[in-house]
């Protein structure tokens, strides 16, 4: 079991204590079950590590990360809750709290070093933006284990054809190499979300130089995903068709049907053109 979890009844008396109601627009659903917590600790293998934890809330997993990790910078936006969050961690020499919105947070001037871990129980509401935006943007994070809701990871993972296949899986396959580790009902939260959980892991690769321009084909294609690329590709490319034929890439085919490394021979050769 997690070290010094808090349970369902401990969170409730925390937030009592506090007069605080969780807070929809920060998408605050707290993790209530100390053996999700555990488990997510076991997967995410950060012993002696550095970690950043987004959305630390009552600091239940903040608590457990500290007590493997070398250090745990612990951000929540909620200035109601950072009290709490600071009383709960108190006495933990290896943790930093941080009250900062991480959907505009400089990763790169906050985590000092190189070799941090993302561990976080996401706010539904943004943390795709948050994981994709750190994959290009924060090379110092080099694995993430995040909870997202089931549908997010499985766009995070998606493989070309899936209908669930968009930018976020390019953006996630050309910087990563993932999995889905645990799957987490609904019932493990307070309050219990609409939708279920799961704790997606990502080990960050070396991106190809044309990723962003790859990325920038894929949201121009997805743009019009029922358009051929041929014409969907026209809104950044002016001659698209001898761009694909020189890639090697049927214009009559969509854009859920190139996988990431596809887009990346895409925009080589939209740069030689």
């Amino acid at each position: 079991m997690a070290d010094g979890a808090q349970g369902r009844s401990e969170i409730r008396r925390l937030l009592g204590e506090q007069g605080h109601q969780p807070n929809q627009n920060y998408g605050q659903n707290f993790l209530v079950d100390p053996t999700v917590v555990a488990d997510i600790v076991s997967v995410a293998q950060v012993e002696g590590r550095r970690v950043v934890e987004i959305g630390a809330g009552t600091g239940t997993l903040t608590r457990a990360l500290a007590a493997v990790a070398s250090e745990v910078v612990a951000v929540e936006i909620d200035r109601h809750l950072v009290p709490v969050l600071a009383r709960e961690t108190e006495g933990l020499n290896n943790v930093e709290v941080v009250c900062a919105d991480a959907t505009t947070l400089e990763f790169v001037a906050t985590l000092r070093g190189d070799d941090w871990v993302m561990v976080s129980n996401l706010p539904y509401n943004v943390g795709t933006g948050i994981v994709l935006d750190a994959l290009r943007a924060a090379p110092s994070i080099r694995r993430f284990v995040v909870m997202v809701q089931r549908e997010v990871g499985e766009r995070f993972l998606a493989q070309p054809g899936s209908k669930v296949y968009g930018v976020p899986s390019v953006i996630v396959g050309l910087h990563s190499r993932g999995r889905i580790a645990l799957r987490v009902p609904r019932h493990v939260f307070e309050p219990a979300p609409a939708v279920d959980s799961v704790v997606v892991v990502l080990d960050r690769v070396e991106a190809p130089d044309e990723s962003p321009e790859a990325i920038t084909l894929a949201q121009a294609g997805f743009g019009q995903r029922r358009k051929m690329l041929r014409k969907s590709l026209k809104t950044v490319i002016d001659d698209p068709t001898s761009v694909l034929d020189a890639a090697g890439i049927d214009g009559t085919r969509r854009a859920e049907e190139l996988s990431p490394g596809d887009y990346v021979d895409l925009a080589r050769q939209w740069e030689k053109s």
